[in-house]
């Protein structure tokens, strides 16, 4: 159990939690750091320093929606993926009884926003549930069409399993019965590809400090003629759909996040985070005795979902905290023990399996001795945890330096 007192907080500790945020990359931070200061200029004023602050967001703009195969002004920059959730769904479903189909696994930030307009405007809401593989089926979407229904919102990538649903398909089906569709992407940009046109989808949700780009700036895709009420109002900033001054520099920062992240699909840098991601898994299959939530489900490359029999999220991943592992559960957890999360008992995860589950997501910035490390460190917790130990094979540790 040595291993349990090696790690010293002065050191760096292995950071596996991507989906919950990502470190600003070298080159964001440059790109960022004159809008803090010499060029700090209000984009809607009209002198020199004024439009040199608009054209960089106008710039910044265009990379964004390349991101995405949209167009640069069909882009409004939110203060973070939450808003861009809450003003699409608030920003489009206006009538009172109107009827909207989601998934029971959707980020907080859709669940609850669509829960006030259940309770407020006094909407109903169909809740698709996922398979055992945490995907939805298509065509439960169009079974769940009714004659009042406004809005179909269903994420691209879950945040909590990586599990990719069948976007294109609910897009085809929303194009053809003619209702919105909205799809919160934050976790599927820059790990897939996207194109909002194949997709289909009228609005489309994106976060910068989900792909190496700064906190507190996102943006909503929002498709020429639909129309978008304003949740923020005042100046006509953001083409009259978001009130308040731009974030320049954050703005400015997620256009190079998103510059990078598109050449991510070129450069070898997403396949080589899924041969870690799936080093990691299988070290952890054969030694922690893991199974994966979602794993016949087609995911992003960096996401890993575990279950970990005998062994409780809630002093799991504190303990592997101590130990200089930084992981999420994806629920609510304290010290002593961890809510089952919502998505995997929507996939039908025993409420056990659902409390033990530990959540691995990777970066551009992880390395190979950083999952080298996490196998060691999560055996060893394991070890602590369980009553009956399980006895540590050869392998445990081995390089995984070939090819990644």
């Amino acid at each position: 159990m040595g291993a349990l007192l090696e790690f010293d907080r002065s050191q760096r500790p292995v950071y596996l939690d991507a989906n919950a945020t990502t470190s600003l990359l070298d080159d964001v931070v440059s790109a960022m750091v004159p809008w803090f200061s010499s060029r700090s200029g209000n984009p809607s004023s009209s002198h020199a320093r004024g439009r040199e602050a608009r054209e960089a967001i106008d710039k910044a703009r265009e990379r964004v929606a390349e991101l995405i195969g949209a167009r640069g002004e069909d882009i409004v920059f939110t203060g973070g993926g939450t808003e861009a959730n809450n003003l699409a769904i608030f920003g489009t479903v206006v009538e009172a009884g109107a009827h909207i189909i989601t998934t029971s696994i959707e980020h907080h930030a859709v669940l609850h926003a669509i829960g006030r307009l259940e309770s407020r405007l006094g909407c109903t809401v169909t809740y698709l549930a996922p398979n055992k593989s945490g995907a939805v089926n298509a065509e439960d979407v169009r079974r769940a069409l009714r004659r009042k229904t406004r809005l179909i919102s269903i994420m691209m990538a879950n945040n909590e399993t990586g599990v990719v649903q069948p976007i294109e398909a609910i897009g085809r089906i929303a194009r053809e019965s003619g209702v919105l569709f909205h799809s919160d992407a934050v976790q599927a940009a820059g790990k897939i590809p996207l194109d909002v046109n194949r997709i289909g989808c009228d609005l489309l949700s994106l976060s910068a400090h989900k792909i190496h780009g700064p906190q507190g700036v996102g943006a909503l895709f929002v498709r020429d003629g639909v129309r978008l009420d304003p949740m923020l109002v005042g100046g006509g900033h953001e083409m009259g759909r978001r009130a308040g001054t731009e974030n320049v520099a954050g703005i400015v920062g997620f256009g190079e996040a998103s510059r990078i992240a598109q050449k991510g699909f070129k450069d070898g840098s997403l396949e080589r985070i899924q041969k870690l991601r799936n080093a990691l898994e299988r070290s952890l299959l054969r030694e922690a005795g893991a199974g994966v939530n979602g794993a016949q489900g087609l995911r992003v490359p960096n996401t890993t979902n575990l279950g970990f029999e005998g062994a409780e999220g809630g002093k799991l991943i504190p303990l592997l905290d101590r130990m200089g592992v930084e992981v999420s559960g994806g629920s609510a957890c304290n010290a002593d023990s961890c809510e089952p999360s919502h998505v995997l008992l929507a996939m039908d995860v025993s409420p056990g399996r659902a409390s033990s589950s530990v959540r691995f997501s990777l970066s551009k910035q992880t390395t190979v001795e950083d999952v080298d490390f996490a196998i060691w460190q999560v055996s060893e917790a394991l070890d602590k945890l369980r009553s009956a130990p399980r006895r540590p094979s050869k392998q445990r540790g081995v390089s995984l330096s070939q090819n990644v």
